[in-house]
């Protein structure tokens, strides 16, 4: 770009639903499984992509869980494999009504350096937000229709051409409310971290 001529503002686009996600996801993990060892609990597949006939940006989100937010050593190991620490997001959106600390929300946050888009969330085993994503992830897998209307509206805000970070911030009651539906179904429906 010229000099003083500003860079085009990054645009949320929503995309069908891939047949390759889940593959996709598995190859990651696996990198990541090699790359932290026995520093990951788990690793599962979240956000959007990770639902079935769910339209979503077609960027993976991943969830690392670990015993304990240790950046001097998560950072170098996911740094070798290809993922940028971005230092800057250390904290979830907190759904209303939820109680304890805020300590329970924090995270560790990682993108791919290059090539295909990754989100890698790195939570603690247990904590809020580790379950949050989980439960948020499997209520829209077992309710169709909820997970239709949450791309109606995600599809309506990228429509109106609103960068990353409004788009979250627009979006974030939206999941609240999700998040409330589900709460009520895990209790009904015995939901537990598998």
């Amino acid at each position: 770009m010229a000099a003083g001529v500003a860079e085009p503002a990054r645009r949320v686009t929503i995309v069908e639903p891939r047949a390759t996600w889940p593959a996709e996801f598995d190859s990651i993990a696996a990198t990541l499984q090699r790359a932290l060892g026995p520093l990951v609990v788990r690793i599962d597949h979240i956000g959007s992509t990770a639902v079935p006939d769910l339209p979503a940006k077609d960027l993976i989100d991943i969830q690392v869980t670990v015993a304990t937010l240790d950046r001097k050593r998560l950072a170098p190991a996911l740094a070798r494999a290809g993922f940028l620490d971005r230092e800057d997001i250390g904290q979830d959106h907190r759904p209303p009504g939820t109680t304890g600390p805020d300590e329970g929300w924090r995270k560790l946050f990682f993108q791919a350096g290059s090539g295909r888009p990754v989100n890698v969330h790195v939570r603690v085993a247990g904590a809020p937000n580790q379950r949050y994503a989980l439960l948020f992830r499997d209520y829209l897998r077992a309710h169709p229709e909820s997970a239709a209307a949450y791309a109606r509206l995600k599809r309506a805000l990228a429509a109106l051409g609103i960068e990353p970070g409004v788009y979250a911030e627009v979006k974030d009651p939206a999941c609240d409310l999700i998040f409330i539906a589900a709460e009520d179904w895990a209790v009904r429906s015995d939901w537990a971290l598998r």
